[in-house]
């Protein structure tokens, strides 16, 4: 959210370059790094420096400059393997003289950029949490207006007048604290100089400094967004826990939100510093749900059942680790949802075979797949259509219940098959898929029409 303000600039374009500060001792951290940089700590399987400079890059920036110093050697030689062009890394000789002077440090890569995004290695912020941010086109800082009690007596405090950022320090009283991102214009070097000159070399005197001639717009963190600053071995351990439940997504169902998701985000965690491709994921899960049709096919009711509920937790996996990775992208999408219908298919056609070996009837026990795959197939394509034609959604986590989704079909089949039922699962398919179909495409019509009166 921007608070717009009289008396700001114009908004100017997205910037182009982002700067990232690394060049700190961490002391605190000590026990966990070994006298090392923190910014080479890894929170789910990625270095924190590699995690702030990815962040940026997702935002939209072009090229990110890291600015390092204590350490410089062992994290200079990971920034620059990073994204090679557009990511480099330059010193900061007087790094020890505080943030101030590391940010001083980039002054020469900065040209005539009009803005610059301002970030620093140690913070992990969650999706979305730069978007704001970095299209807010003026002189602005990221502002958590509602820290928690441990985040507000760390924090540099942000005093607000008229929405504007005014002052910075640990020592206001103020209750918003910044997040530790900032877009910022070229003249806050010169303030930078002059807050240098009566003492005070901390980023905090120079955008202080700079507010004094130059208001800075106010973006408050979106709803729902999260940033954790990374200063002691407790930070790191909530850093690492909230980066997990962010995991989860808004549109999740029950069975996704209570049963399959904690699983499978301690999966995605614990495998994030082998740093698999998403897409082998994929394509690993989707030959868990073949193996799974296969054994429904061959009547294996215990294991087959078991291995179709396995194989729905771990379909949350490839997704999880992209987003881990920063690496999500419609490729991914694209490719999880044509592997998903496959299995979905397969599944469904294993069933039918079983419930044919156990004696139902071959037409029933196909029409019952017809429908099983019909249902659940235009369930999945309707519900993306509304996604890609911008229509009013339907409340998606109110209509997991009817367990239509594909956790929860999945879950109907893996209780069924246990139960040696293959026919009953498919029934309950084909029912649960039509019911959630039809009051998803009657819903979105009646909201539809009542906005176009």
């Amino acid at each position: 959210m921007v608070e717009m303000v009289e008396g700001l600039t114009s908004p100017m374009p997205r910037p182009r370059l982002g700067v990232l500060l690394a060049a700190g001792r961490s002391e605190r951290l000590a026990g966990v790094t070994g006298g090392g940089s923190k910014a080479l700590i890894r929170v789910g399987g990625l270095t924190l420096v590699e995690r702030a400079a990815r962040t940026l890059l997702a935002a939209g920036v072009e090229r990110v400059a890291v600015v390092v110093g204590y350490q410089a050697g062992p994290v200079a030689a990971v920034v620059d393997k990073l994204a090679p062009g557009r990511v480099r890394a330059a010193y900061a000789e007087h790094w020890e003289q505080g943030n101030g002077a590391s940010l001083a440090a980039a002054e020469p890569l900065i040209g005539d950029e009009a803005l610059f995004a301002l970030s620093t290695a140690d913070h992990v912020f969650g999706d979305g949490a730069f978007e704001s941010l970095v299209t807010a086109g003026i002189p602005a800082v990221l502002v958590d207006r509602a820290p928690d009690p441990e985040a507000w007596a760390e924090g540099t405090r942000v005093r607000l007048h008229d929405e504007r950022a005014v002052a910075f320090s640990k020592s206001l009283g103020d209750p918003s604290i910044d997040c530790g991102a900032f877009l910022l214009p070229s003249e806050v070097f010169d303030a930078h100089r002059r807050a240098a000159a009566r003492g005070d070399s901390t980023l905090a005197g120079a955008v202080t400094e700079l507010a004094k001639e130059q208001p800075l717009a106010a973006i408050l963190l979106p709803p729902g967004g999260w940033w954790q600053d990374v200063d002691t071995a407790e930070d790191l351990r909530r850093a690492r826990s909230r980066l997990r439940r962010s995991l989860a997504k808004e549109g999740d169902g029950p069975v996704s939100r209570y049963l399959n998701r904690p699983v499978s985000t301690r999966l995605s965690m614990a495998l994030s510093p082998l740093r698999p491709h998403p897409d082998l994921v994929t394509v690993l899960v989707c030959l868990v749900g073949f193996l799974a049709a296969w054994l429904l096919g061959a009547g294996h009711a215990l294991i087959g059942g078991v291995l179709v509920q396995v194989a729905s937790v771990l379909d949350g996996v490839d997704g999880e680790v992209a987003r881990l990775q920063l690496r999500a992208g419609p490729g991914g999408a694209l490719l999880d949802g044509v592997l998903d219908r496959l299995v979905d298919a397969a599944i469904v056609a294993g069933l039918a075979v079983w419930a044919i070996d156990q004696g139902v009837g071959p037409e029933l026990s196909v029409g019952l797949a017809v429908a099983a795959t019909a249902g659940s197939m235009l369930s999945m394509a309707t519900k993306d259509r509304i996604v890609a034609l911008r229509l009013p959604s339907p409340p998606e986590h109110g209509l997991g219940y009817l367990l239509g989704g594909r956790d929860g079909r999945l879950l109907l089949i893996a209780v069924f098959a246990i139960a040696s039922r293959p026919a009953l699962a498919l029934a309950a398919v084909a029912a649960t898929s039509a019911i959630s179909l039809l009051l998803r495409v009657v819903l979105t019509r009646f909201w539809v029409a009542r906005m176009e009166r």
